[in-house]
C-alpha cells in the first residue's frame, strides 16, 4: 500500500457544502455594498443649479449637500498668512465657487450627516470637488486615506491654508463650541450672583 502525500482526503458532507454557499453569498454581498459605495451609493445624480454655501457645502433648491471626505474652514474662520490675519473660510468658499464654474457639476449621494445634509461626491471637469479643494490647500482630508495625496502637494508647495498657520476646521469648531458654552455658563452664573432675580 502506497500513500499518497499527507492528510488523507475527506469527503465533505452538506454541512460543508451549506457552509462554503453562505460564504459565498456573503462575500458576494460585501463585494456589491463595496461597489455600490466607491459609486457613490448609486443614487440618482444631482447637477443642479448648486449654489456654493461655505467651502464644504453646497445647496440644490433647499436641498443642502456636503462633500465627504474633506473639512473646509467655517465662513467666519481666520487664518494666518505673512504675519497677517487673513479670512480663510470666505477665501474656501469662493475657491469651491470657482471650482463649480468650470462646468457641469455631478453629485451623487445616499447617506445624510446628523444635520441632514446629503453627504455627496461631485465631479466636475473630470475632477473630483473634494480633490479639487485639498489640492488647492482650501480644504483638508477628513479621511485616512482619501485625498491624503493632494494634501502633501498642497502642503509642499505651500498653497492655500498651508501658506501660513491655521487651526484644523474641526479644531476650530470644538473651541468655539466650548467657548459660547462657556459665556452662557458665566452669564448665567453672573445673574445668579448678581441676586437681580430676588
Amino acid at each position: 500500500m502506497t500513500r499518497t502525500g499527507g492528510r488523507a482526503y475527506r469527503k465533505r458532507g452538506w454541512s460543508g457544502l451549506i457552509k462554503d454557499a453562505v460564504l459565498t453569498l456573503c462575500f458576494l454581498f460585501l463585494l456589491t455594498l463595496i461597489a455600490a459605495r466607491l459609486q457613490g451609493g448609486g443614487s440618482d445624480p444631482l447637477t443642479g443649479p448648486f449654489r456654493v454655501v461655505d467651502g464644504d457645502t453646497l445647496a440644490a433648491g433647499a436641498e443642502r449637500l456636503r462633500l465627504v471626505d474633506i473639512d473646509a474652514p467655517e465662513l467666519d474662520q481666520t487664518c494666518e498668512r505673512d504675519g497677517q490675519e487673513w479670512q480663510c473660510g470666505r477665501d474656501a468658499k469662493s475657491a469651491l465657487r470657482e471650482f463649480v464654474s468650470q462646468g457641469a457639476t455631478e453629485c451623487r449621494g445616499s447617506e445624510r450627516d446628523r444635520y441632514g445634509r446629503l453627504l455627496v461626491t461631485c465631479h466636475v471637469a473630470g475632477h473630483t470637488l473634494g480633490g479639487a479643494m485639498v489640492r488647492s490647500g482650501m480644504a483638508v482630508p477628513t479621511g485616512m486615506i482619501t485625498y491624503r495625496s493632494e494634501q502633501a502637494s498642497a502642503r509642499a508647495e505651500g498653497k492655500g491654508l498651508w501658506a501660513g498657520s491655521f487651526v484644523m476646521p474641526a479644531e476650530w469648531r470644538r473651541e468655539r463650541r466650548l467657548e459660547q458654552e462657556g459665556n452662557g455658563f458665566l452669564a448665567g452664573l453672573k445673574d445668579v450672583l448678581s441676586l437681580g432675580w430676588l
